[in-house]
């Protein structure tokens, strides 16, 4: 009887070591073929901004392409945060920029800022705003990966070198990025 309470607790073991190394080889599977993501931004409380933010991985970096209604015309910082949570009314429960290599705010050209840092959105005079680059520091897989983050757009002007968000004042929009076909 103790031979086969070992035995049944043994294929117990192996059979819960099995799918505990399955389900680890699927969650890296999916961290690997993230190739696309996206975020449909919705206005905080107050504003009235509405769009959608498209990442697709190139050879070259991360293809972003922002489309924005209901925005005041000028340019509005435009970033990556921390946690992809918008359930706060003034976007605060997003955190802060997203920053996972611990590098100073800068502008998106450059290769030492945070990996949330898209500079700025400029809105037209009927309050539309268009974005479309490249970005080579921005990762849509493996462990800085922007999936499951949240995109801010912000009230002012980033300034582009005021530690560490810009300046760039309150929320008025935000929404979380995950992964589309």
């Amino acid at each position: 009887m103790k031979k086969n309470i070992f035995i049944l607790n043994l294929a117990c073991i192996l059979i819960g070591a099995q799918f505990l190394t399955a389900q680890e080889e699927h969650m890296m599977h999916m961290k690997s073929i993230t190739n696309r993501a996206v975020a449909l931004i919705t206005p905080t409380k107050g504003n009235s901004i509405h769009g959608v933010v498209t990442f697709e991985k190139t050879e070259k970096g991360v293809h972003v392409i922002a489309h924005l209604t209901g925005l005041t015309p000028g340019k509005h910082g435009f970033h990556i945060h921390e946690f992809g949570d918008i359930t706060s009314d003034d976007g605060s429960s997003a955190g802060g920029h997203f920053n996972p290599m611990n590098m100073p705010h800068s502008m998106p050209a450059s290769e030492k800022r945070h990996a949330g840092d898209m500079g700025n959105i400029d809105a037209n005079e009927t309050g539309n705003a268009h974005l479309d680059y490249i970005d080579s520091v921005m990762e849509l897989d493996g462990d800085y990966s922007i999936v499951g983050h949240t995109v801010v757009v912000h009230q002012k002007e980033d300034d582009l070198k005021t530690q560490p968000t810009g300046n760039a004042g309150p929320r008025i929009g935000n929404g979380v990025i995950g992964i589309t076909k």
